[in-house]
């Protein structure tokens, strides 16, 4: 049985890879279906639901880049392949909702293979997979991952827009029919691999490098700090018992100096007793 926060996960996957490819879908058949919308389209419903679900499952909606995260070792081989399968059980959940909602037939599938379109899907899933790795591996925030993906994903899609539909998502080509093994599948999951994989190997050692080398200089410094306050410790204990001295002395002298007066007080007033012995 699943645990509720990993049913959450799934959930949260398949909720919006469904959104990501009705957007895309939704704009791919109405007056706006230009590239250029379709692709800022799905850069601003990537942005929103990162937003929303980030926190949940990581906000991944997409089979290839599930695949990229794995091989530099960010998913776990079952976490990888549930979301695999929740993923493109979206796509083609959008796709029935789609033609429910727009009672549109007639659509088979037309993905077929061609080299332009793999190179383009390739090349555009490299983008969106750099970028999205930059943000990872750099711990941005949740806006500032957000902002990155979804504007990746908008830059992605219009570069491969060039040669093909720009999907960069094998479970959006499958809810748009254009499901190609060897295009909008192969292309999408060689792209961010590569993609992934590159940023992994080339940026990585170096944040990592400046990692360490800003831990170092807060050690230094915390260990300086340790030594200085031990050494005004020990001067203040030094300082210390000499004006505990001083000061015993300087009650010392006091004491003696009254106890000096009581006396002399006494005499004078015994004397003046015997002068006046009505005196008080």
């Amino acid at each position: 049985m699943f645990r509720k926060n990993k049913l959450a996960m799934l959930v949260g996957e398949f909720l919006g890879t469904t959104a990501l490819t009705l957007v895309v879908l939704a704009i791919s058949h109405s007056q706006l279906s230009l590239n250029y919308f379709i692709a800022t389209a799905a850069g601003l419903m990537m942005l929103l639901m990162t937003l929303a679900l980030a926190g949940i499952s990581g906000a991944i909606f997409n089979p290839a880049i599930t695949i990229g995260l794995w091989t530099v070792r960010k998913l776990r081989t079952l976490q990888a392949l549930s979301y695999l399968a929740v993923q493109l059980l979206g796509g083609a959940v959008a796709w029935e909702l789609f033609v429910y909602l727009t009672k549109l037939t007639g659509i088979h599938n037309t993905g077929t293979f061609n080299s332009r379109i793999l190179v383009a899907e390739g090349v555009g899933t490299f983008v969106f997979a750099f970028v999205w790795a930059a943000a990872i591996y750099q711990r941005f925030n949740l806006f500032a991952k957000a902002a990155a993906i979804g504007g990746a994903l908008t830059g992605g899609s219009l570069v491969a827009s060039l040669g093909s539909v720009g999907a960069l998502n094998p479970a959006i080509a499958l809810g748009l029919h254009q499901w190609g093994w060897g295009t909008y599948v192969l292309g999408p999951v060689l792209g961010a691999i590569v993609g992934f994989n590159l940023y992994n190997l080339l940026f990585v050692e170096t944040e990592i490098a400046e990692t360490a080398t800003s831990k170092a200089e807060k050690a230094k410094t915390s260990e300086l700090n340790a030594t200085l306050t031990q050494s005004e410790t020990a001067a203040a204990g030094l300082a210390s018992p000499k004006k505990s001295t001083a000061a015993k002395s300087k009650t010392s002298a006091t004491k003696r100096s009254t106890a000096a007066k009581k006396p002399a007080a006494k005499k004078k007033t015994t004397a003046a007793r015997r002068r006046n012995p009505n005196a008080a």
